[in-house]
């Protein structure tokens, strides 16, 4: 009996030693699979912060792209505007082409001479415009648009932000432009106008077809006719331009 005890023991010793390894062993087995766990949590981590660093650098780029072609278009119109006003009188023309003259005129309305109500309102409405616009362009980099689409936005940003400027600050800077003298610089708040209430300089002058029409036309037989008429500045080509573009090439953007 006492040797079956004995060996009884050493089997029950055994048993449990080899228990021991066991659990051991599956200790170790969970320690490595956590420890790889936390290694793959790690790597993943570090991998979506770079993802998100690289994104981060990329929307930079993009701002600075907008910010830098809004700043060159807008400095290009002004150099075109200032150039105008402070050398030529209100309704002087430079001939270049038959179809093309630099005709020196101001209106307080809208892209292309257009007039649209009060000189005020239209003035606060094209900040908001603006303010608008800038926001937009921002969420549009965030939503990581294309170049392409950034480019068309930052001429319409571009175009507008140049004509509110004329109307911000032209009249308190310049003398009033007149048929019979040109308009010069003069001290902050001496201008002709309050602010918002400056007008805005146009000068490119198509005329690609100026005849007079055939008198068997019905109605207008006989009339003068111009074709292409309106009166337009580097602001509203940028934003004309751009709309034109918009439409060809990024017309899915009005369906979403």
């Amino acid at each position: 009996m006492s040797n079956k005890e004995s060996s009884n023991k050493e089997l029950s010793n055994k048993e449990l030693s080899n228990k021991e390894l066991s659990n051991k062993e599956l200790s170790n087995k969970e320690l490595s699979n956590k420890e790889l766990s936390n290694k793959e949590l790690s790597n993943k981590e570090l991998s979506n912060k770079e993802l998100s660093n690289k994104e981060l650098s990329r929307n930079v780029k993009k701002g600075i792209y907008c910010l830098a072609l809004i700043l060159i278009l807008l400095t290009i119109d002004q150099i075109i505007k200032v150039s105008v006003k402070t050398n030529m009188a209100l309704y002087d023309e430079i001939y270049i082409f038959d179809w093309f003259r630099i005709r020196f005129i101001e209106n307080n309305g809208m892209a292309w001479g257009m007039e649209l109500g009060s000189k005020l309102l239209l003035s606060i409405f094209r900040i908001i415009a603006v303010a608008f616009g800038c926001w937009y362009v921002w969420r549009q980099i965030r939503c990581s648009a294309s170049y392409g689409y950034l480019t068309v936005l930052s001429m319409i940003l571009a175009g507008a932000a140049g004509n509110i400027f004329d109307s911000l600050f032209y009249g308190q800077i310049f003398t009033e432009s007149t048929p019979f003298a040109v308009s010069q610089l003069t001290a902050f708040g001496e201008g002709y106008a309050p602010m918002l209430m400056g007008k805005v300089v146009d000068m490119f002058y198509f005329p690609i077809i100026d005849t007079v029409l055939p008198t068997w036309i019905p109605i207008w037989g006989g009339d003068h006719f111009v074709f292409f008429s309106p009166i337009f500045n580097f602001a509203d080509a940028c934003i004309s331009v751009a709309v034109i573009v918009f439409i060809i090439f990024f017309r899915e953007k009005i369906k979403s």
